[in-house]
């Protein structure tokens, strides 16, 4: 297993008792229904992260589905979001021994008052708990310096030359053969790693593993393009219930064409188990 020290945090917060936590919650109106301010601590040049948007309906579904834990969620981002107040409205759409399916959407209002639908998902949920051991796979974890030995947010300027809340909510250690970028030289590989936790010391379950296959710097940046990627199409699938400890989070992108880019992630946690796996499309800003 890859070594993974750091100084413990002063003061570590807990599932259940967390900034993650109380920024995600939702409150019930009706039934189906349920109504969240988006916090301005999870943006990116002002629109909220995509992630944490999939962790808000993530805890929707879970409330609304007999079953308790996301296995797989496909999200579609039609609008960007912004911090304030927004409305999820859920369906079940069918439920069964093992799995369960629903679907929720994320709705805001414009400045006349008008509902926008931001964010639409359709989500399978079941319990990780009773899935059996047996695990058969060619994947390895990604090879990451230490922690040490790697860079945060604050070891840099701002790539997007801009605000972004989200970083100070963050433990990132990026791989340093990933950050070509931030020197001004762009490896023209599309790859990014690094070391993955909530600044708070909060572990990691099933919603903040939503939130990690989409809080990395983007693979854009080492491609050689700079500027918002805003993601089109996320889909994500947990397949473990994470170990205690920072995680490990590789991206990959393959093919940019037209204007547009895969990323393809895997989660491993301090136990070397992949316990999640995404796949988003994403646009990018050409020259």
């Amino acid at each position: 297993m890859a070594e993974a020290a750091s100084a413990p945090a002063p003061s570590r917060a807990v599932i259940g008792d967390s900034e993650f936590d109380r920024d995600t919650a939702v409150v019930r109106r009706a039934p189906g229904v349920y109504e969240i301010d988006l916090s301005a601590g999870w943006t990116i040049l002002g629109a909220v992260n995509g992630g944490y948007l999939l962790a808000v309906l993530g805890r929707a579904l879970g409330d609304a589905l007999p079953h308790p834990d996301p296995f797989t969620i496909s999200a579609h981002y039609l609008t960007a979001s912004r911090p304030g107040r927004a409305v999820i409205r859920t369906e079940t759409v069918r439920t069964g021994r093992t799995l369960s399916t629903g679907q929720a959407s994320l709705f805001q209002y414009d400045d006349e008052g008008n509902e926008v639908e931001r964010i639409r998902v359709l989500a399978s949920y079941g319990d990780l708990a009773s899935l059996p051991d047996d695990v058969r796979t060619t994947a390895v974890p990604p090879a990451i310096p230490s922690l040490e030995e790697c860079f945060g947010p604050a070891d840099g300027p701002d790539p997007l030359k801009g605000t972004s809340a989200i970083a100070e909510r963050l433990m990132l250690g990026l791989d340093p053969s990933t950050l070509g970028w931030a020197l001004g030289r762009p490896s023209g590989k599309g790859e990014m790693r690094a070391w993955f936790g909530l600044a708070d010391g909060r572990d990691a379950d099933p919603l903040s593993l939503l939130l990690a296959v989409d809080a990395l710097p983007p693979t854009a940046f080492e491609m050689g393009l700079k500027g918002w990627v805003p993601t089109v199409e996320l889909t994500t699938h947990i397949r473990h219930r994470p170990a205690p400890g920072p995680l490990r989070v590789s991206i990959t992108t393959r093919n940019l064409a037209g204007g547009f880019l895969e990323e393809d992630a895997e989660v491993w946690d301090a136990e070397d188990r992949l316990v999640a796996q995404s796949r988003q499309l994403a646009r990018v800003r050409l020259a």
